[in-house]
């Protein structure tokens, strides 16, 4: 493989998924007699994982009940509740192009993320997608993100990860690789400029070039690539 791996972020970054999130959360408070929250709450609230997103809609105790119907609503909702971020599609196929190996580290669980990338034409581009489980706790513990470097063949410091959270940042920053945030709905510019990532982009249309950049450059040793 390619001796440099990029690790994209799943909503936020290369899809914005929100629609589907808040109706099947939606769905879910309704069943339980809750009071559904709007698109834009949700936004600030995704990121960890939907067991943790049910467990600050509707509390501990209502947590369990309110996955089962969660996931009954979202099977039926990710796909068409699902978009793909501006850009997504001309960037994939610029670094594809550029020799980049690619993947998929998301706090979604993996079936749902395969599903959405099949469905928008974009799993094509990605040698593995990740999600949490039983040997890989969600982000920002970075084992998930170091298997995916481990299996591209690539070193951590030659590795850029992709995201819109502070938790991206803090995922990439602990397995030892170079972060890249752009904004996606979630978070202001401002907030993921206090994570200092290496990069700050307005949208994906702008990785490409970055990247270019960083390539012309010798490869990183020992840990975290100084900032570009």
């Amino acid at each position: 493989m390619a001796n440099r791996l990029v690790v994209f972020d799943l909503d936020g970054t290369l899809i914005d998924g929100y629609a589907g999130i808040t109706d099947a959360l939606g769905f879910a408070m309704e069943r339980l007699g809750k009071t559904p929250i709007p698109e834009a709450q949700v936004r600030r609230m995704v990121g960890e994982g939907i067991e943790r997103l049910l467990q600050k809609a509707v509390g501990s105790a209502d947590a369990p009940r309110g996955l089962a119907f969660f996931r009954e609503r979202y099977e039926q909702v990710a796909v068409s509740g699902s978009r793909r971020m501006p850009g997504v599609p001309s960037a994939l196929v610029a670094i594809a192009a550029a020799g980049w190996t690619m993947a998929v580290a998301s706090n979604k669980p993996y079936e749902y993320s395969k599903t959405i990338l099949q469905a928008l034409d974009l799993s094509r581009f990605f040698f593995a997608v990740a999600g949490p489980g039983p040997l890989a706790p969600p982000k920002p513990d970075p084992a998930m993100l170091r298997r995916l470097v481990a299996d591209a063949g690539v070193s951590a410091a030659d590795t850029v990860a992709i995201g819109d959270m502070e938790i991206d940042a803090r995922f990439a920053r602990a397995a030892g690789c170079r972060i890249v945030l752009v904004p996606g709905g979630s978070r202001t510019p401002e907030e993921l400029a206090a994570e200092e990532p290496d990069a700050l982009l307005a949208s994906l249309e702008e990785l490409p070039a970055w990247l270019r950049r960083i390539s012309r450059r010798p490869p990183a040793r020992g840990g975290l690539a100084g900032r570009a």
